[in-house]
């Protein structure tokens, strides 16, 4: 099987991945890929903010660390790039990154929906029961969908990742990501189909086969992740990632070389 390139891995900097990236990469030559790109968690504002995101003084040695993978496997296509936590009031932040290397993608997501509560981390999974699913869920989509029409980012991660603890609301949850797809269309953001969610609580990929379904008919290109952080997660899954874009229609998947898309058949 020929696999797409899988865009979204980590490395030891983001404090809870195992695995250089030269580790990863002998994994994906090992498994018959020809491209993987490197999207390590973005330095944040502050260095105490959490305990995953890269410190800042680590971002040139990232690069560095990328460089290496690629001069070691020079048969693999390595492309550079950083997950990027979006907020509305840090945008210049978010700016003064992508100007400080030769990125070839940047990802944006929402790990938070106020500016404390990273509501996916397992030691705040508390929270989710002092508030409402579905208002949580509206914040999300919120958030992603100011990040998406941001245009900051290339592709957007695992779309629907309030899922992760299976925190599902009773609603109709269309309308929510319905406005994130309208806004991947205006800005040409391509959303990543991610097997991460098989390894969680939900036990999905993100995003859910309908949102998959709804992309594929407003044409929002796509990409594929193994959010891998250990060398054994490189690609994981991506036989049934596959076959869920296909079966939503896609014959197509996207690279990016210096922040620029091309279209490739799936």
């Amino acid at each position: 099987m020929v696999f797409p390139a899988d865009y979204h891995m980590h490395t030891p900097l983001c404090h809870h991945a195992v695995g250089e990236p030269w580790e990863l990469a002998e994994q994906a030559v090992q498994k018959g890929f020809t491209e993987i790109g490197f999207s390590e968690h973005n330095p944040m504002i502050r260095d105490d903010y959490d305990d995953w995101h890269m410190y800042q003084d680590d971002l040139d040695g990232y690069v560095e660390k990328v460089a290496k993978a690629r001069r070691d496997y020079p048969q693999l296509r390595i492309k550079l790039a950083m997950e990027v936590d979006y907020f509305p009031d840090q945008e210049d932040w978010i700016k003064d990154l992508a100007a400080r290397h030769p990125w070839d993608y940047l990802i944006g997501a929402v790990h938070y929906v106020t500016d404390t509560w990273d509501f996916d981390n397992p030691k705040k999974i508390d929270l989710w029961k002092q508030h409402d699913v579905y208002e949580v869920w509206q914040a999300y989509f919120d958030r992603l969908t100011r990040a998406v029409d941001s245009g900051l980012f290339e592709i957007v991660a695992h779309p629907d990742l309030c899922k992760k603890f299976a925190f599902i609301p009773g609603q109709d949850c269309t309308p929510l990501y319905g406005s994130m797809l309208k806004a991947a269309v205006r800005t040409g953001t391509a959303m990543e189909i991610n097997t991460a969610g098989l390894r969680k609580d939900c036990k999905e990929i993100y995003p859910h086969p309908s949102m998959v379904q709804l992309a594929a008919e407003m044409n929002v290109p796509i990409t594929f992740a193994s959010d891998a952080h250990a060398p054994e997660e490189v690609g994981m899954n991506f036989p049934e990632a596959m076959e869920l874009a296909r079966k939503a229609g896609y014959t197509q998947t996207c690279q990016f070389t210096q922040r620029k898309r091309q279209m490739v058949p799936l």
